[in-house]
């Protein structure tokens, strides 16, 4: 009685292709030949086995979650100092969510700020909060894109401009974009002309009101078409640009972040920064808490709707992976 036959060799390379895509493309690009090889002798000899299939898979992943800097660095194909920069460029994206939501979220008190002091003490603390932290946060990303810019620089004096010129042109377009647009659907914000009281300047006028024209995408308004209709073409337009214009700007951001190489000293500081701006997410989270969740009715100017508690899951969720992502930044070198 003779076994079954043997599968087409150009079957085999189909079945390997498929289990190689487990991989991230770096890993692959790295590694993928030889293990192609290795996958098609172990294919050639048994053709199905489910256990084979399940630890490629979890290799696969593990693999992945090291590329994006929520493993091991040690587990990246392309090093420690690369390993880093992963860590910093998936926390980079975790922060960009972050400000998009906590500054729309920040931006709805401000308004109200602008009109009457809040007659809650929750209300006050949240905003005092929420407040400081993004102002900590502004001064982190100052302080974090210094020697980044500095670093690229230098990078394109060495002749490296090439594989920074994507990056970098995505950043101009989507900051070009957000100044313009913010600029000028800010002149349509709602807390102008509201009546003086002693701490009103807490809130900048000027900072609140481009803060929420950039983030006008962030409403509940999408669930209700009808409403959404009465509203002006351009500030729809705007509402679909706005969210592509953040997303080009963080992806370049974080793009840059991967691919510049700096020294030790540098990616340790950045490495720092990371640290530094997750405590400030934290507690910006702990002041929109304070905020979301008080008990008792609230005035109409500062009253929290399902958006805000829809926003509180998304600030949670990016605030879990920036942690993993900061923790697992260890950069090594001298001193």
């Amino acid at each position: 009685m003779t076994g079954p036959a043997p599968a087409p060799e150009a079957a085999l390379e189909r079945r390997a292709r498929r289990l190689l895509r487990w991989y991230p493309a770096s890993w692959r690009g790295r590694y993928g030949e030889e293990f192609a090889e290795l996958l098609l002798a172990e294919l050639a000899e048994q053709p199905r086995a489910w256990r084979r299939t399940v630890n490629v898979a979890r290799c696969g992943l593990a693999a992945r979650l090291a590329s994006a800097g929520l493993a091991r660095p040690s587990a990246h194909p392309a090093g420690p100092a690369a390993a880093v920069r992963a860590c910093l460029g998936t926390l980079t994206c975790s922060l960009a969510v972050f400000l998009a939501i906590g500054t729309a979220m920040w931006a709805q008190l401000a308004v109200g700020w602008q009109w009457a002091p809040p007659a809650s003490t929750a209300t006050t603390v949240a905003m005092l909060v929420m407040s400081g932290s993004l102002l900590f946060l502004a001064l982190l990303a100052l302080l974090a894109a210094a020697p980044a810019c500095l670093a690229a620089i230098r990078a394109c004096a060495r002749g490296q401009a090439r594989r920074l010129r994507g990056p970098a042109a995505l950043i101009g377009a989507g900051a070009l974009i957000l100044v313009i647009g913010g600029r000028h659907f800010g002149n349509g914000w709602p807390g102008t002309g509201g009546h003086w009281w002693p701490h009103q300047g807490l809130a900048p006028g000027g900072v609140a009101a481009f803060g929420w024209a950039a983030t006008l995408s962030v409403t509940s308004y999408w669930a209700h078409p009808a409403a959404l209709a009465s509203f002006p073409p351009a500030e729809l337009a705007w509402m679909v640009t706005s969210p592509a214009a953040m997303l080009s700007l963080a992806t370049g951001t974080a793009q840059l972040v991967r691919r510049l190489e700096t020294s030790p000293r540098v990616l340790r500081f950045e490495t720092w920064m990371g640290r530094a701006a997750v405590g400030g997410m934290t507690a910006f989270l702990s002041g929109a808490l304070c905020w979301v969740s008080q008990n008792g009715p609230s005035p109409a100017l500062f009253h929290a709707g399902t958006i805000d508690a829809a926003g509180l899951a998304v600030l949670a969720a990016a605030l879990a992976a920036g942690w993993q992502a900061a923790s697992r930044a260890r950069p090594t070198g001298p001193r």
